[in-house]
């Protein structure tokens, strides 16, 4: 059973930061290496699809039904939400309360869409979208996931024009050539915007 909860989790939106970006650009491989290196704190997110080979409940996403989203929808318990690919994806509210907890900078990996309704109502997270180094890459690691059929790759890489027509609306562009320089990059974002915030009255 999912925690539900509706009161404010108290999360500085100053320690938000939201990556973006085309499917399979690396958004998870980035956030994953900054948690390791003790830098940042992921929230998970909640999403109505079936799991994929490999992904645990709780630690991937939590996997939930489209009647308890809906609920939780209903009753405001998500930061944001969206729909993709006929599946609902969203932040509840306790995700980021459990990640805050950390006292670490907050990563959440979301899509475009997610991510604007974050901005809007905490104008002090930081935007950063993540772009692959051409669309051929982009493909040959959809493809390498051996996640998806040949629909959906397309689908996946349409999906991508769309997002790039939003990539201006960030805060920072990062582009995934080398993962280690990518990582380092978000890093030093996530560095200069804590001591900025240090900075300001």
């Amino acid at each position: 059973m999912h925690e539900k909860n509706n009161a404010d989790p108290q999360v500085n939106p100053r320690q938000v930061f939201i990556l973006s970006g085309p499917s399979g650009v690396g958004k998870n491989s980035i956030t994953a290496e900054l948690c390791r290196r003790g830098l940042a704190s992921r929230a998970v997110t909640a999403t109505t699809r079936p799991p994929k080979p490999g992904e645990a409940d709780g630690k991937d996403y939590h996997f939930i039904g489209k009647d308890e989203f809906e609920r939780w929808i209903q009753q405001r318990q998500l930061v944001e939400h969206t729909e993709y690919l006929g599946h609902y994806y969203g932040t509840p509210f306790f995700c980021l309360a459990s990640a805050a907890a950390s006292e670490l900078p907050v990563v959440l990996t979301i899509d475009v869409d997610g991510g604007l309704q974050v901005k809007s109502k905490w104008p002090e997270a930081t935007l950063i979208f993540v772009r692959p180094p051409s669309e051929a890459e982009l493909r040959r690691r959809l493809d390498e996931r051996r996640r998806d059929d040949s629909d959906s790759v397309e689908q996946r890489l349409q999906r991508a024009h769309e997002e790039y027509a939003y990539a201006d609306k960030y805060d920072f562009c990062v582009v995934n050539d080398d993962l280690s320089k990518a990582v380092e990059e978000v890093a030093r974002i996530i560095s200069l915007r804590r001591t900025s915030q240090e900075d300001s009255p």
